[in-house]
């Protein structure tokens, strides 16, 4: 298991250098900061020495051996707006969206998994054919619009939930986080489920194909021969075998739910790292999307490797295989 580690260490580090060239050369190509952060009255000379000052004067590959040596000592670089590091802005967002991407996956575990388990153990029953509609539409509506029905229902109409915000939040370990408290709680509910809906709707499917294909396995066929009872073959031979490719995907998706959160966190204004990456973008704030892009990378990276472990966990056959 040690080997298996530093090798995916060493194949983390040339995908983190790839793509810190891939990310620093595609945004370094993108319009000109300095048209935005300078005033359209200013002189040559004023413009010159915006320039100078952000480090634009530079060439391309000047400025990016800087970004690395920099970024190897913990330094992503300084936002052109706020003239505070880059890591510093994005760490203070970080919580936020992680207890958003966190929720949703919890709240797509709690409702997916059962009503998949259901819709695999009684396909043809009435209520599984509902679940299976339910998925379909989880898949095709677009989440903006879902965002603003939740908004517009039980916000507006009905008055249970606030629509916007992050609510009161509470300092654990020097880090603030809003779930701890009722009405953070009440504020996390909404964009929770609205960027839950996607999962909710995945995982359904996958515990349903899990269900449907493990119970004409032989040990399943064995077990009821053997006498045992629906709950036990169900619970202690079905369920923990359909748990190895959820764990997976679900591991895989909590990746792209962190990073692709921009939607939601625009729409109920949630100040998490999707709504910083929107603002940054608009004023090319290049230092900050930069050391996004490199965080989520390397967000992504981590996430597998503990995918691959819990994967390793889950089945013997993987961890005699590595053996």
């Amino acid at each position: 298991m040690s080997v298996y580690l530093l090798r995916r260490l060493f194949q983390s580090l040339l995908v983190m250098l790839a793509m810190s060239v891939i990310v620093f050369v595609g945004v370094y190509a993108i319009g000109d900061p300095v048209e935005i952060l300078i005033s359209p009255d200013a002189d040559q000379i004023e413009r010159e020495r915006a320039i100078k000052a952000l480090g634009l004067d530079l060439p391309l590959w000047m400025q990016y051996l800087s970004f690395l040596g920099n970024a190897l000592r913990g330094d992503l670089g300084r936002s052109f707006v706020f003239n505070e590091p880059a890591l510093q802005l994005i760490l203070q967002r970080m919580p936020a969206t992680l207890e958003l991407a966190f929720g949703a996956m919890f709240i797509a575990l709690l409702i997916g998994l059962p009503l998949g388990l259901y819709a695999g153990l009684k396909p043809n029953s009435m209520g599984s054919k509902v679940i299976m509609t339910g998925s379909i539409l989880g898949f095709s509506l677009p989440t903006f619009w879902v965002g603003l029905m939740l908004i517009m229902v039980f916000a507006v109409q009905l008055g249970w939930l606030p629509s916007t915000g992050r609510g009161p939040t509470v300092e654990v370990m020097g880090l603030r986080w809003s779930f701890l408290t009722w009405d953070g709680l009440r504020h996390l509910a909404m964009p929770a489920l609205n960027l839950a809906l996607f999962k909710i709707s995945l995982v359904i499917r996958l515990t349903r194909a899990g269900v449907r294909e493990t119970m004409l396995m032989d040990y399943v066929k064995f077990a009821r021969a053997k006498g045992l009872s629906p709950a036990r073959v169900t619970y202690v031979h079905v369920f923990k075998n359909i748990l190895i490719p959820v764990v997976t995907v679900v591991g895989l998706e909590l990746g792209s739910t962190i990073a692709f959160s921009v939607v939601t966190e625009s729409v109920f204004a949630w100040p998490g790292m999707g709504k910083l990456i929107i603002d940054s973008i608009n004023v090319l704030d290049r230092p900050v999307i930069v050391a996004y892009l490199m965080i989520i990378v390397l967000m992504f990276i981590t996430i597998n490797l503990l995918v691959d472990l819990a994967y390793s966990a889950l089945d013997p056959r993987v961890r005699l295989e590595n053996k």
